[in-house]
Parts: structure tokens; C-alpha cells; sequence
């Protein structure tokens, strides 16, 4: 049960980046990119083919963070200049990067067992149980520092602007489409990062490894929302890091008590429902609690006259 838990922990912190890119354009940017299933296995795709070409697995992983930025790029661009819908957008982007990733890896899976990964050479310097965890959690802070950091900047405000309001921000004479490109850039670079360290962190890359990343990237920002709050940006993004670790740990314990692997896509569309419904219900159960409190009281104050006119 303990290594169950502990590799949750490992994956969920990787899946961590992932979720922060979804983050930027379903919260930020209020754009829905379904470019992420893509960009997810180009990250991986990107990242297995230079380690196993001889590239230090540095430069893989920093070479995959570009290809997504691209990615992202695209999918601004289609929209922006293309004037296609955003949700249109993000799937044209992602059926075409499944064709990239083929071409990418030139097979549909790469092995990287045996070769020299970022996670086999922190082993090699320090080989603990928590080294995964500790570099990983060191990583994804520093991300996070970054991406506060940026939110705060000028761009980053613009950004966040034209996912509030965009009429009001163009009305400033500001230029939106470039915001819009510059977050799905960002947002895509963070999730084929997390597409390359997860490649390197199982050990392998398929190109169907993409496959319904974006319900997972959403259940865990929703989760992290629902538990930890989201009332500003610095609180928000440590929510959704908690939410990925957290989603990470109830799959490993729904196959812990029997449930079968292949149900892991229904699992997670009942948690992101579950996790979207609660809220409002609990909303609206303090609402009604509330209004009968208040009666209560108005009616207690209402016998209090009556007796004392009596």
C-alpha cells in the first residue's frame, strides 16, 4: 500500500505541470483547448526520440517544452487569425499532432529502459525512496513561482483580462489575439513537459499516451479547487497541484480495493462530476440553512413581542 502511495505521489507531482497548464487557458484564459491530449504525447514523443538519438535528457525534455509551446501556438493562431471556434481549434491541433507524434517517434512506442533519463541520473547522485519526490516537489515549486510571478507581469494580467472580460480589454486598444497565442503557448509548453518527465518517469512513450489527459487535467483543478479554495491566484495554483497529487492517490486506491484498470476513464468522468456538483450542493444546503436560521429568529422575535404585549 505504501508503494502504491508513494508512486501516486511521484506521478501526481508530475501530472502537477500538466494540471497547471490546464489551469492557464480553462481558468485563465477561458478557452477550452483540447490541444493538451496532443501535446501531452509530443512532450514524451519529443523527449524519447532525443534520448534515444544520444541528446542529454535535459535538452530532451527542454526541446519538448518547445514542440508544445508550438503546439499552442498553433492552436492560437487558428483561432485567432483562422477565426475558428476554440473548441474546433484545439482538436484540429490535436488530431494533427497525433500524426506529428508517429512521425516524431517513427513507431508508436518508444522504450527508454536502459537509456540515461533526468530521473536515472538523480538516482544516480542521490538513490533514496523520497529523491524522486523531493527533486520532483523542488521542480514543480519552482513552476509555480514562475507562473505566479508571470500572472502578476504585464502580459500576465493582459492574459488574465482577456479571459474576464475580453470586449472591456479590447475596448483599451490592447490586442487580445496575442495574449490568447501567448497562453496557449505557455500552457501547452507546461503540459508536454509533463508529457516528456512522465516518458522518462515510466520508461517508455506511446503515442496514445495523451488519451484523456484533459478530463484529468480538469478533475484535478476542479479538485484542488473544491479542497484547497481558489480566492487568489498563489492560493489557486497550490490548489491545483494538491488537486493532481489528490486524484493520483484515489486512483490508486479505487484499483487498491479491486476496480478494474480499464473503468479508470469512467472513474475519473465521475469524479470530475462529483467534484463539480458538490460544491453547488453544499452551497445550496448552507443557503437553506441560512433562510431557516433567519426565520427562526424573526419568529422568535415576533413571540417575544406578542408576550410582551400580553
Amino acid at each position: 500500500m505504501a508503494t502504491a502511495l508513494m508512486g501516486s505521489l511521484e506521478s501526481g507531482i508530475i501530472f502537477s505541470l500538466m494540471a497547471l497548464g490546464v489551469y492557464l487557458t480553462f481558468r485563465i484564459l477561458n478557452f477550452p483547448d483540447l490541444t493538451v491530449d496532443g501535446s501531452f504525447t509530443t512532450g514524451g514523443a519529443m523527449a524519447a526520440a532525443m534520448i534515444v538519438a544520444g541528446y542529454h535528457p535535459l535538452l530532451a525534455t527542454f526541446a519538448a517544452v518547445i514542440a508544445g509551446c508550438i503546439a499552442g501556438t498553433v492552436t492560437g493562431l487558428l483561432h485567432t487569425k483562422g477565426k475558428i471556434n476554440p473548441l474546433l481549434s484545439g482538436i484540429l491541433s490535436m488530431i494533427a499532432l497525433y500524426s506529428i507524434n508517429l512521425r516524431i517517434m517513427g513507431k508508436a512506442n518508444i522504450g527508454l529502459l536502459g537509456e540515461d533519463t533526468l530521473f536515472s541520473q538523480v538516482m544516480a547522485i542521490a538513490s533514496s525512496p523520497f529523491t524522486i519526490i523531493l527533486t520532483m516537489a523542488i521542480l514543480i515549486l519552482l513552476v509555480k513561482k514562475v507562473i505566479d510571478w508571470f500572472l502578476d507581469t504585464e502580459i500576465g494580467l493582459s492574459i488574465r483580462a482577456t479571459g474576464d472580460n475580453e470586449k472591456m480589454i479590447r475596448s483599451f486598444s490592447a490586442n487580445t489575439d496575442n495574449t490568447k497565442v501567448a497562453g496557449l503557448a505557455i500552457s501547452n509548453g507546461l503540459v508536454a513537459m509533463s508529457g516528456a518527465l512522465m516518458a522518462q518517469y515510466q520508461g517508455f512513450s506511446d503515442v496514445s499516451m495523451g488519451i484523456g489527459m484533459i478530463v484529468i487535467g480538469l478533475a484535478s483543478v476542479i479538485i484542488g479547487e473544491a479542497i484547497f479554495g481558489h480566492k487568489n491566484i498563489r492560493r489557486a495554483t497550490i490548489a491545483v497541484i494538491g488537486g493532481a497529487i489528490v486524484y493520483r492517490i484515489i486512483v490508486a486506491l479505487a484499483l487498491r480495493v479491486g476496480l478494474n484498470p480499464s473503468d479508470m476513464k469512467l472513474m475519473t468522468a465521475l469524479i470530475v462530476i462529483a467534484a463539480l456538483i458538490a460544491p453547488k450542493v453544499i452551497d445550496s444546503w448552507k443557503e437553506k440553512r441560512k433562510k431557516a436560521q433567519k426565520k427562526q429568529a424573526s419568529s422568535t422575535v415576533v413571540r417575544g413581542e406578542n408576550h410582551a404585549k400580553t
